[in-house]
């Protein structure tokens, strides 16, 4: 089996509710069906699922669910009347979670996320494309199926470019993210001569592809609700996905702004151009960047395909005022005008008011965020499972081989850091998406435990090395042998069981003396009879 329980061990996991139950996907699950056990546990756990359904429902629905909602759940005439959730499930029925098998079971799922993961956890496919300092290539999880990317950072070229921090920054930002708007972190690990990083497949292709390869340049503005559109990927139903990290920076704690001249040229804003201090205002510059190409089909301060120096395009970004086409609406135009404002202090999500500014803008009067957050909003664009949006592997330029760059034991640190396998939510859903959780996590008769939660076990005994097994195996045959050659000479076997197989000096000349063909025709005698 690829997937098996380990034997329960009590590592130092973080063990509050606000982790096990609301972070961890298989820790909500199991707490789920501890308490749906005890009728009081069950209806606070029904109650917080129906707060949920409430808070995606759309705007007129939401009466209707509330007032259902409250007779059923908050009227004190109600017979599943409940009047505290999650203060009374974080005390009691917590601690008493945490002394059952439904907890046993999870610390076996924990201890399953936490083994090794090597090439060998998959089965690699088809180039996608190249990133930086590798290849990205489909992949197969071998124990449940399921699809993802693999990003292939090449150790001798990310040496060869010192691009240690920026492969480590990316790794490390993935793992801290869980967002339905950026690509997913599930694995990391390492071969001989690559740092891999396995991300969610986006079957869709990226925006760039899109703009400028699905019929004419652009999109019509309905499709640009959706910094830079290569690194925009849709998946299967048409939701987007932020990737490649590699230049995002976080901020530390205690600090309101970082500096760094880094991005693509085009989109980067006139601060970081200018080499300033700055905190999230550059990314609502390539928002801005974004919006204009998608309906423009070229970017704000550069022609597609335009050959022109790096310093003239930093001076247009700098000095130049973006020109507007009869693509754009009126509010179109004006959201790209506030977000494409040289001075960060007056452009639009730069003030107090953040992100909430440019949801209310009337631009985005007929998105519902709280619909788009759970991906239940219907894509304008859904992807043709039939088509390939990419280039064709023989249109992928190949990566020169590094020459002149030596691996030694002072990099191992470094791919330490990085090798650390799977990725704790990404990997939960997995198993849970794909059913594995469903066919692994099986309790004893009558819902009891079954055996594996049964603790003070004695181990079970070792298979030993490979041969072993193998004389174990001949044992057995021999004695399978024996009680064929016995039946077919209609004597009785009573006295020739497995636990006592002795035979006459006479009885074991004879069958020490038979050939193979001689075995095989007394086995088919038998058989037959």
């Amino acid at each position: 089996m690829l997937l098996m329980f380990g034997y329960i061990a009590c590592p130092p996991y973080t063990l509050t509710y606000d982790y096990i139950v609301e972070q961890q996907p298989i820790g909500r699950e199991l707490f789920c069906r501890f308490c749906e056990k005890k009728p009081e546990l069950a209806r606070a756990i029904s109650f917080l699922n129906q707060v949920t359904s409430y808070e995606v429902s759309p705007d007129e629905k939401r009466l209707t669910i509330a007032t259902e909602m409250f007779e059923k759940y908050l009227e004190a005439k109600s017979h599943e009347y409940i009047n505290q959730v999650n203060d009374y499930l974080k005390g009691a029925p917590f601690e008493e979670f945490l002394e059952s098998m439904y907890f046993k079971r999870y610390l076996q799922w924990k201890w399953l996320e936490g083994q090794p993961v090597t090439k060998n956890t998959f089965r690699m496919y088809r180039v996608l494309g190249k990133g930086g300092f590798g290849e990205v290539c489909a992949c197969q999880v071998r124990a449940t199926g399921k699809m993802y990317a693999c990003k292939k950072l090449e150790k001798k070229r990310i040496k060869k470019r010192n691009g240690e921090r920026m492969a480590l920054n990316e790794k490390q930002i993935l793992q801290k993210v869980n967002s339905q708007f950026v690509v997913s972190l599930a694995y990391a690990f390492e071969t001989k001569d690559a740092l891999c990083l396995v991300l969610t497949i986006m079957n869709g292709g990226d925006l760039k592809f899109h703009i400028h390869n699905m019929g004419n340049p652009g999109f019509e503005e309905e499709r640009v609700v959706d910094l830079k559109p290569e690194n925009i990927l849709l998946d299967d139903y048409g939701h987007v996905r932020i990737s490649d990290l590699g230049l995002a920076e976080e901020i530390p704690d205690g600090e309101k702004t970082i500096k760094g001249r880094v991005g693509t040229v085009g989109y980067m804003a006139p601060e970081v151009v200018k080499n300033e201090r700055y905190s999230f205002s550059p990314d609502w510059w390539g928002l801005g960047c974004l919006i204009y190409e998608m309906i423009e089909g070229k970017g704000p301060f550069r022609a597609r395909k335009e050959k022109v120096k790096r310093e003239e395009v930093d001076r247009r970004v700098k000095e130049d005022t973006e020109t507007y086409s009869s693509k754009f609406s009126e509010d179109s135009r004006t959201i790209c005008s506030q977000l494409l404002q040289k001075n960060p202090e007056n452009r639009l999500g730069c003030s107090e008011a953040g992100a909430k500014s440019i949801k209310s803008h009337p631009f985005f009067k007929s998105v519902n965020f709280t619909c788009l957050q759970k991906c239940l909003c219907e894509p304008p664009f859904k992807p043709d499972p039939r088509a390939v949006y990419c280039k064709d592997v023989l249109d992928i330029e190949q990566f020169s081989t590094v020459k002149g760059v030596n691996l030694d034991p002072s990099d191992d640190t470094f791919f330490r850091k990085f090798n650390t396998g799977s990725v704790s939510i990404p990997w939960q859903t997995e198993m849970l998406e794909t059913e594995c959780f469903k066919e692994l996590n099986l309790f004893g008769a009558e819902g009891g435990p079954s055996p594996d939660l049964i603790e003070d076990q004695p181990p079970p005994p070792s298979r030993g090395g490979l041969f072993e097994r193998l004389f174990r195996r001949r044992v057995v045959s021999d004695k399978k042998v024996i009680e064929v050659y016995l039946i077919s000479r209609n004597e009785s076997t009573e006295n020739y069981g497995p636990k006592n197989l002795t035979l006459s000096p006479r009885k074991t000349f004879l069958i020490g003396n038979m050939t193979p063909s001689v075995v095989a025709s007394l086995c088919v005698t038998s058989f037959k009879k």
